[in-house]
């Protein structure tokens, strides 16, 4: 079964089940809450997710949504929606494997940052480049 944890470790998840889908989200909202250019979530079914540790501290983004995150080191974990009821989001960051749930599409590309299309070509480093 997929794991996963927040940053400090506080927060933790198990997952029974497969997702219904991987999806790199470009909506402002999304990119505010992450401090990203774009979020990988993986959406599924809210009774197959098990939070155990820490419970979740929640904000909402909006009208009817609940984001939930670690309230000790703030690491983005979840997104519930009214609109989509019985089902959850959790950031692939977060699992321990996140490999594991390549992305299947990308949503809310009106929003998407021009300068996000053509990255593969930048220059490259496995770690920090040289000073």
């Amino acid at each position: 079964m997929p794991t996963g944890h927040c940053l400090c470790g506080a927060v933790t998840f198990t997952v029974s089940g497969e997702s219904l889908n991987v999806s790199l989200c470009h909506c402002p909202s999304c990119k505010r809450a992450a401090g990203a250019p774009m979020v990988a979530w993986a959406m599924f079914e809210r009774g197959a997710v098990d939070f155990t540790g820490a419970p979740l501290a929640a904000y909402a983004s909006s009208e009817g949504v609940r984001r939930g995150f670690c309230g000790r080191c703030g690491t983005a974990v979840s997104y519930e929606a009214d609109f989509m009821e019985g089902l959850i989001d959790l950031t692939v960051a977060s699992f321990d494997d996140p490999a594991a749930l390549p992305p299947t599409m990308h949503i809310f590309t009106r929003h998407r940052e021009p300068w996000m299309t053509g990255t593969d070509t930048l220059e490259a480093f496995e770690d920090l480049p040289p000073q």
